[in-house]
């Protein structure tokens, strides 16, 4: 049925492209009966450039493509013989072939694929992929119930008609892409584009429900039912894992030895917590452009159908893959981009990320005592001494910039509380240390002792009191200092973008980054802006785009206001003189929908 839909919807979209092109060439006739020749060809030209090129290229790239199977580290039956007998014994009781390959990968989330032929009618070579996560969390049982899901795509014969519904996907998408946002000929293909969607999408959640009574006749409705309320609890969890644990020190360039390890470990260790998230699963709202029913539904429908009364398995999925260890290493080696970060075990990973990441706060704050005092070499002692001077109230106002003398004072204990925990690290009296049940702690655990030490330093005469604390803990105040001259992009990344504005009268591309602008002079013709942005993007990191175009770090900016938001009106003015007006233009083109709104509000915020 999918692939006779997509099929039709497929050739229907054609249908209208000729209709169209039909449409076109009779209004030119028309037109030029009326007025002139030249002002048909001029009316008409747009519509059948848009019709030819946009359809019939799409069409071209269409027809040879083929989808691109995702990457995964493969297993032979050889190497994990349980693994492959539980899948093959599933396919036999489901009654369908086997994978051709297992191949492991880095989510949580199983899925198959199958090379089919002649528009789906004859199968091809099939593979399954299983993510390493549910292997390291899931039961033996509830394992068997994401196979078997999986394996019901196979028997239904879901899987051969993946590439047809493919090919109309890229034949639509190519189509709408090559034609630009203000042509009419654009408008009636995305609204037959919202069609074909709205049937493959529904197709797709009928698939679903059928894969999940398979799930629920091989492996049983507990262990079904159970699995699929506790994948978006690991799904939360994975991306939780990420943002707390690998990131900072991802971005700063470390890498943990066993990211699957550390994410077991995280789960094991947060059991409670996980268990509130299954108390209260999220809410999910149903809609029309799903390609999964909601799992509210799905759960419901498990329920209404017969239990074949299967014996649980509660071993770990783990025991199917004895050697998981090793396993997600070749993972992090085949399929993670190291790019000569440092890998570390967790105990060593964690510390050095977060005291990377002191550093780089303790930065921003040096940088900014730098801009008042001028002395390009700069420790906490020099803070220190500065204050004793009687320069507290002008080190601490570029901070709180709205607060009075007497408040700024006070509030500038938080910018040496930072100095003085990073002295603390860098002197050795304390280190991180890594928790998987909670956050990185300090230890010995010395943080209230330095929260006083800071506000003895922001009182009146209390620098050599701070001072005489920071002695008896350890810490020398000249451990801090600063080490990154001028802010980077480094774990930047792109939040909005701009093309064709100009910038202090010269065209440019505007890049928004979580750490600043980048300004790309004379990127190119006018009537590509968005594609170039994406394909600019999506080619190259934050970073690089900062190191090799001009980039303005936030903290540069000494304030920015904003004139007017349609079309975009705004002066920024940089803390070394400097002044830049930006100014939006009838050809500039956005990277998304709200990234007019992204800069502005980056803007105000200066």
């Amino acid at each position: 049925m999918r692939a006779a839909i997509s099929l039709t919807l497929l050739a229907g979209f054609f249908v209208v492209a000729l209709a169209i092109l039909g449409g076109a060439v009779w209004a030119g006739v028309l037109i030029a009966t009326l007025t002139t020749g030249v002002i048909a060809v001029k009316l008409m030209v747009p519509l059948v450039l848009a019709v030819v090129g946009g359809a019939g290229g799409a069409l071209w790239k269409a027809l040879r493509a083929r989808p691109e199977p995702p990457e995964g580290l493969p297993v032979t039956a050889a190497r994990e013989p349980d693994l492959w007998r539980t899948v093959t014994d599933l396919a036999t009781e489901i009654g369908t072939r086997p994978p051709d390959e297992i191949r492991l990968v880095p989510e949580v989330n199983a899925a198959v694929s199958e090379d089919a032929k002649l528009f789906g009618l004859v199968g091809g070579h099939r593979i399954m992929y299983i993510g390493l996560p549910l292997l390291h969390t899931l039961t033996v049982g509830q394992l068997r119930a994401v196979l078997a899901h999986e394996l019901g795509h196979y028997s239904h014969s879901h899987t051969r008609l993946g590439e047809v519904a493919y090919r109309g996907r890229l034949a639509i998408g190519g189509t709408l892409s090559r034609i630009g946002p203000y042509n009419p000929v654009g408008w009636v293909f995305k609204g037959y584009a919202r069609l074909y969607l709205l049937a493959d999408n529904a197709v797709s959640r009928r698939q679903e429900l059928q894969a999940d009574e398979a799930s629920v006749r091989l492996a049983g409705r507990t262990a079904a039912r159970s699995v699929m309320l506790e994948l978006p609890v690991l799904d939360a969890a994975w991306e939780f894992f990420h943002d707390a644990y690998v990131s900072t020190g991802w971005e700063l360039g470390y890498a943990p030895d066993d990211v699957f390890a550390g994410f077991a470990a995280m789960v094991h260790a947060r059991a409670s917590e996980l268990e509130a998230l299954r108390a209260e699963p999220d809410e999910e709202v149903a809609s029309i452009w799903d390609t999964h029913p909601p799992t509210a539904v799905r759960v419901a429908a498990m329920d209404a159908l017969p239990d074949p009364g299967a014996a649980p398995d509660d071993r770990p999925a783990a025991a199917l893959v004895p050697d998981l260890a090793e396993a997600g290493r070749a993972i992090q080696d085949l399929l993670f981009d190291l790019d000569g970060r440092t890998v570390l075990p967790w105990a060593a990973f964690i510390p050095a990320a977060l005291a990377a990441d002191l550093q780089r706060d303790g930065d921003v704050v040096f940088r900014a005592i730098r801009r008042v005092t001028g002395h390009e070499r700069l420790t906490l002692s020099d803070v220190l001494d500065a204050i004793e001077a009687g320069r507290l109230a002008e080190l601490a106002q570029p901070f709180h910039r709205t607060a009075t003398r007497r408040e700024v004072e006070a509030l500038f204990a938080d910018q040496v509380e930072t100095l003085m925990v990073l002295a603390a690290v860098r002197s050795g009296a304390t280190a991180f240390q890594l928790s998987w049940s909670g956050p990185a702690t300090l230890v010995p655990p010395i943080g209230e002792e330095l929260e006083v030490a800071a506000a003895l330093a922001v009182a009146p005469g209390g620098v050599a009191k701070a001072r005489a604390k920071l002695l008896e803990l350890g810490v020398d105040p000249h451990a801090a200092e600063l080490a990154e001259q001028s802010r980077t992009a480094a774990g930047s990344s792109v939040m909005a973008g701009a093309a064709n504005v100009k910038v202090d009268g010269t065209e440019h591309d505007l890049l928004a980054l979580t750490e600043g602008f980048v300004l790309i002079a004379n990127p190119g013709s006018a009537d590509d802006g968005q594609r170039r942005l994406e394909a600019l993007v999506g080619q190259a990191s934050a970073d690089w785009l900062a190191a090799n175009h001009r980039f303005i770090p936030y903290e540069e900016i000494a304030e920015a206001s904003v004139t007017r938001e349609i079309p975009l009106r705004a002066e920024i003015r940089l803390h070394d003189g400097g002044v830049l007006q930006v100014q939006e233009r009838m050809s500039s083109e956005f990277l998304s929908k709200d990234s007019r709104e992204i800069v502005i509000s980056v803007l105000r915020q200066m």
